[in-house]
């Protein structure tokens, strides 16, 4: 009886009962593109949100820091612009110290003593005016004037130190003996019964201080120097000046 042989590769009763397996895709390795769960997705979105809220904190902490850094420079531009002009002010209304002015308003003649043809001394009367236009007071001290006709010096009045206030004039009377018999050499018979005009001139050195809220100080040195127009009555008389013009050289 003949045994009849199947295929080489038939598959016997056993094996056809197994499940056939699926091939694993030749392209795809679990090692390079690892599964991901929800969880996994949560932790990554939640870091991200960490991530960006730190850089917020970080952006707004930087944003706040130059901002007040903004502000204090500020202040100090503002501080240093208000102080300057406030420095300018100053200087050119307080601090800014203006030049007396000294100013002979009149002469007259308060006494005659001797023979008009002789040797004869006159006193005579100068009125004089200091004005101080400064926002504070100028102290000065002794001044000595000195009065002189056709280059002879025919006497010198002496003024005592004093202080002006701010704003205000002084006036102040000052008295000399003017040598009248160097004056009435050249008086003629006419001139004693109808009188003469004579041009004097004066020159006057008052030092002084001005002194602001007793931080600036300023030294002051004027040089006066006036041209005066006496009018003589007959046999002097009188004598009193008809115009005064004073210039003034302040240091």
């Amino acid at each position: 009886m003949a045994t009849t042989v199947g295929p080489y590769n038939a598959a016997t009763p056993d094996e056809k009962k197994e499940p056939t397996r699926p091939l694993a895709h030749p392209y795809i390795s679990p090692s390079v593109y690892p599964a991901t769960t929800d969880e996994d997705d949560d932790v990554e979105v939640q870091e991200e949100a960490s991530t960006a809220t730190k850089r917020g904190r970080s952006t707004a902490q930087y944003l706040g820091k130059r901002r007040r850094a903004l502000c204090w420079c500020g202040c100090c531009v503002t501080t240093v612009a208000v102080v300057g002009i406030v420095v300018l002010v100053l200087a050119l209304t307080v601090f800014r110290v203006k030049d007396p002015v000294f100013t002979m308003n009149r002469v007259t003649l308060e006494d005659v003593d001797g023979d008009l043809l002789g040797a004869v001394n006159a006193t005579l009367s100068a009125d004089v005016s200091i004005k101080n236009p400064n926002v504070a007071s100028f102290s000065y001290g002794r001044s000595e004037t000195g009065f002189y006709y056709g280059g002879e010096t025919v006497g010198v009045a002496y003024a005592p130190d004093g202080e002006v206030g701010a704003g205000r004039t002084v006036r102040m009377n000052v008295t000399l003996d003017a040598l009248a018999d160097r004056i009435s050499r050249n008086v003629g018979f006419a001139d004693l019964v109808f009188g003469r005009e004579y041009d004097l001139t004066s020159y006057t050195e008052i030092s002084g201080r001005v002194s602001v809220l007793g931080i600036y100080k300023r030294d002051l040195h004027i040089k006066v120097n006036c041209s005066i127009t006496l009018e003589v009555s007959s046999a002097f008389s009188s004598v009193e000046s008809k115009t005064t013009d004073c210039v003034a050289d302040v240091k």
